[in-house]
């Protein structure tokens, strides 16, 4: 009798790029196909996934194969390790063999943005994703809202492929606001949210990171943490309002709690991670929102590389 090992939760995709298409100057999605691609699992929302690249010169990606392929990667020298960067799903057409990913243009020059800038179709790489044949929870999905109350979903532009996903997958009485800051007012997309959804973009121009949303975020959550009688919110967990201060320069800022069942508001956060850690303290030591009903992510650090 053959042994078959169990499938796992993620498995190593093959692809190539089918399509390019330029959304905005910040944007551009780019269409994956490949073979078995009609296993990728269609999880919606925020689902993660991981883009391995190419190395300068390399034509396509060659990652360790096996259970223990990120460790051996891990084990590579850097001249031989190809990049691997983090980036949420925006589609998923399992009928078509067909994947979506969002890519912001960032000016950092790192090797997902240059691979960006020159993709076309035919280009090869690898993408690690939730395995469709697997039964149980794939992870990589951080939106767990409540079943009642007001939603606040804000972030910058790395965000924005996040939220568009998870707008689409709303149920249609849900209600609260969308707040995405982006570099340019022609960043603006168009995301399909039910009609009790508020969205607001926030083009900074040549301000800094955060310095629209940060403001938008305190103006949403007074009015939102404010009852029809203009009652401000205070927490009803003593001691929910604590929350640990994070050194964002050395430590990752990641925060997915479950969902209080009955919480006034849920926010969910992403972003540059010192504006992320600022909005954490408004909304938790200064607003008194239960953290409980709050995830924080910073997806990235202005300066610093992205971790794999």
């Amino acid at each position: 009798m053959t042994n078959t090992l169990p499938i796992a939760p993620w498995r190593l995709f093959a692809v190539e790029v089918r399509a390019v298409r330029r959304l905005s100057p910040s944007f551009v999605r780019v269409t994956f196909t490949g073979p078995d691609l009609d296993r990728f699992a269609d999880n919606g929302y925020d689902q993660r996934i991981k883009l391995a690249l190419p190395l300068p010169g390399q034509f396509g990606v060659r990652l360790p194969q096996g259970p223990d392929w990120y460790t051996r990667w891990r084990a590579l020298p850097d001249e031989q390790r190809n990049p691997i960067r983090t980036y949420t799903v925006r589609a998923v057409r399992p009928q078509l063999s067909e994947v979506d990913v969002d890519l912001v243009l960032h000016g950092d020059g790192g090797p997902a943005t240059r691979w960006a800038r020159r993709v076309h179709p035919g280009d090869e790489i690898t993408i690690v994703g939730p395995d469709s044949g697997y039964g149980g929870d794939h992870g990589g999905v951080e939106f767990r809202p409540p079943s009642t109350g007001c939603l606040l979903l804000a972030g910058d532009e790395t965000a924005v492929p996040a939220i568009s996903g998870i707008c689409e997958r709303l149920p249609l009485d849900a209600r609260g606001r969308v707040l995405l800051e982006v570099p340019d007012a022609a960043d603006a997309l168009r995301l399909v949210t039910p009609p009790g959804i508020e969205v607001t973009w926030l083009p900074r121009g040549t301000g800094a990171y955060g310095s629209r949303l940060v403001a938008a975020v305190a103006a949403a959550a007074e009015e939102l943490l404010s009852g029809a009688a203009g009652t401000p919110y205070a927490a009803s967990t003593p001691g929910a309002a604590l929350v640990d201060d994070v050194d964002v320069d050395h430590e990752i800022l990641w925060e997915v709690p479950d969902a209080l069942p009955s919480a006034p508001l849920y926010a969910w956060l992403a972003g540059e991670a010192g504006v992320i850690r600022t909005l954490r303290r408004h909304l938790v030591a200064e607003r008194g929102l239960d953290r409980r009903a709050v995830a924080f992510m910073g997806y990235w650090r202005h300066g610093r590389p992205d971790p794999s």
